[in-house]
Parts: structure tokens; C-alpha cells; sequence
């Protein structure tokens, strides 16, 4: 396949093409599979080998499939190490749906390729230019080096640096809900320092709120700011996508998180909630990160079903939202 044609027909783009939303089962939907700091593979300590590479993420995988998974989003868009023909290899040797994203950010990892030199200071890249960009990755296929396109992006993913919003993210992420309100697929947004606030500049394009996600809501900051809830009632996806990263002083523990989870449903936004670990199959030239794919779902999930969480709720949680989010409209 060197293309893609979107079909919005209650379907999901995968890597090996659209599927039925309703086949995409207990899904995964922040992660990241191959993750490779931009440059690092031209270092002389970076091994690069596409069979070690490969049969690490099968297992991985595997695993995932084994303890109920059937779908995986690498939502690290396209400059992180993204590899299509590898995705297409997993998800045949696997059984397991790979959605792979489109889309970029924060500021500090991109190049001065998206600045316009010709003014002077340079100024972002419209937000236009950026639509376009990330809207062909979805109809004609994503970019695979150096000129073949293969398989359409299930999801358009930016962020924004944790001091707060550049202009030039807020360009991206305009980009991003303008390619959303071209091609129906969902937006997901880190936020920086301003979760409700860059969740506006989304809104902001006349996107439904109900096309994007908010990441990163587990952070401690976004929970002593109210966050949450906010993003909920504006009707966005809150990810609580850090699960099982209860040691760390910037986001809250996986207790804390499941609570977060009740106190969410309680409110009446059972339906909002997205779960995931930011979990990294393979990483070069930054450090690996091993919780197994299936640890929302093998681990998290019954601590909340402990506290209190009904198996219905729980169901949504892991299967009905994330299809929502993903299904072409």
C-alpha cells in the first residue's frame, strides 16, 4: 500500500488500514512503541537494529494481546521514531491494531525547518501550513523517508512545553483541530501549563470538544488546578495517561489516580475518562521505560475496581471512549 484513502464509515485508521470501530476491543491509546530522540540514531552508541527492535515490541505486544488487549496507539506523531512498514510487520505477526498518529510538538523538538526565516525575528509556521502537513499524513498516507507514503494516521497528537504555550505550538495546535475538522479524525493535546487554556485554543477552531483529548491530567499540577473536571465539562477526553508512574513528584500516584477515576464518574463523566501509561516499547537515546502494555488493564483497573469502580464503568473506560475518540466522523 503506498497511500491512504480515509473512509469515514464508523471505522478507525490502523497502519494495515481502516477497521470496523467496533473490532478495536480494550485499547491502549497513549503510548508509544519505537521512540527515538530526533539525531539519535546517527550517534555512535545507538544501535539501530530492526530485528532486536522488532522481536522486543512483538513480545511486548504479546503480552498486551494476551491479558485482553487488541489495540495500541503510538501517539508519539511523526518525528519521534515512528516506523510504519515496522508497525505493519507488528500488527501482522501479532493480532494486535496498531493506530499510528500524525503530528508534532513541543517547540523545543522540532527544527528551525518549521520557522519562516524570511522575517525577521523568524516567525511559527501558520497554522494553516501545519493542517496541510498533518491532513495529507491522513489522505495521501504517512510519510515514509524519504518519499513513499504508506497507510493513513489514526490520530493527529501535538504538545506544548510545560512552561507554557509558544506560539509556535499555538500554531500547531490550530494545525491540529483544523486537520481534525478536515479529515474526522480525534486531536490529542499536552498540555503545557494551562491544560483548560490550551484546550480553548483547540476549541477555539470550532472543533467539538468531544474530537480531542487532553494528556496528562494525572500531573499534579492539573489536579490542584482543577483540571480535570473543567476539561470534562467542557466535554473533551481526560487521559489520565501516566498510570503506574507512582514515584514521580509531578504526577499524582496511581491511588490518587484511581480515585481522580471515581470522583469522575461519580460526577457524571464515566464517558470522558481515558486511561494509558505513556509506556515506551523501545526507546534510543533517552531512557527506556518497561511497564508492560497491559498494565492499565491487568493492574490499575482491578486497584480501582477495589475502590469501587463497576465493571461497566470500567468497560467504557477501556473500550467504549477510546473508540469514540478514534472513529472517523
Amino acid at each position: 500500500m503506498t497511500g491512504a484513502q480515509t473512509v469515514r464509515s464508523n471505522t478507525v485508521n490502523t497502519v494495515l488500514g481502516p477497521v470496523p470501530a467496533d473490532e478495536l476491543g480494550t485499547v491502549a491509546v497513549h503510548e508509544a512503541l519505537l521512540s527515538v530522540v530526533p539525531g539519535a540514531e546517527h550517534a555512535f552508541d545507538v544501535t539501530m537494529d530492526r530485528a532486536e527492535i522488532f522481536e522486543v515490541l512483538a513480545k511486548k505486544l504479546t503480552d498486551f494481546r494476551d491479558h485482553g488487549g487488541k489495540t495500541i496507539v503510538d501517539s508519539t506523531g511523526m518525528f519521534h521514531g515512528r516506523d510504519v512498514k515496522l508497525y505493519e510487520a507488528l500488527s501482522r505477526s501479532t493480532g494486535v491494531h496498531i493506530v499510528a498518529s500524525t503530528g508534532m510538538g513541543p517547540e523545543e523538538m522540532l527544527g528551525g525547518y518549521f520557522l519562516t526565516p524570511q522575517t525577521n525575528p523568524p516567525t511559527p509556521w501558520p497554522a494553516e501550513k501545519f493542517a496541510d502537513l498533518f491532513t495529507r499524513e491522513i489522505t495521501e498516507g504517512m510519510v515514509v523517508p524519504r518519499v513513499e507514503r504508506r497507510g493513513a494516521a489514526g490520530l493527529v497528537a501535538t504538545a506544548a512545553d510545560s512552561d507554557g504555550m509558544t506560539a509556535t505550538e499555538e500554531s500547531l495546535f490550530r494545525g491540529a483541530a483544523r486537520t481534525a475538522l478536515n479529515t474526522g479524525i480525534g486531536v490529542s493535546i499536552r498540555y503545557g501549563s494551562d491544560a483548560v487554556g490550551d484546550l480553548d485554543v483547540v476549541l477555539d477552531e470550532q472543533l467539538p470538544a468531544d474530537r480531542v483529548v487532553v494528556g496528562g491530567l494525572d500531573r499534579t499540577d492539573a489536579l490542584a488546578a482543577g483540571a480535570p473536571i473543567e476539561v470534562a465539562r467542557r466535554g473533551a477526553f481526560v487521559a489520565l495517561d501516566h498510570v503506574g508512574l507512582d514515584d514521580d513528584d509531578a504526577h499524582v500516584t496511581d491511588r490518587e489516580r484511581a480515585a481522580l477515576v471515581l470522583d469522575l464518574v461519580r460526577a457524571g463523566h464515566g464517558d470522558r475518562i481515558l486511561l494509558s501509561s505513556n509506556t515506551i516499547g523501545v526507546a534510543k537515546g533517552r531512557p527506556a521505560y518497561e511497564l508492560p502494555y497491559s498494565y492499565v488493564s491487568s493492574t490499575f483497573v482491578p486497584l480501582a475496581k477495589s475502590l469501587g469502580l463497576g465493571d461497566t464503568d470500567a468497560r467504557r473506560i477501556l473500550v467504549d471512549n477510546p473508540r469514540d475518540l478514534l472513529t472517523l466522523r
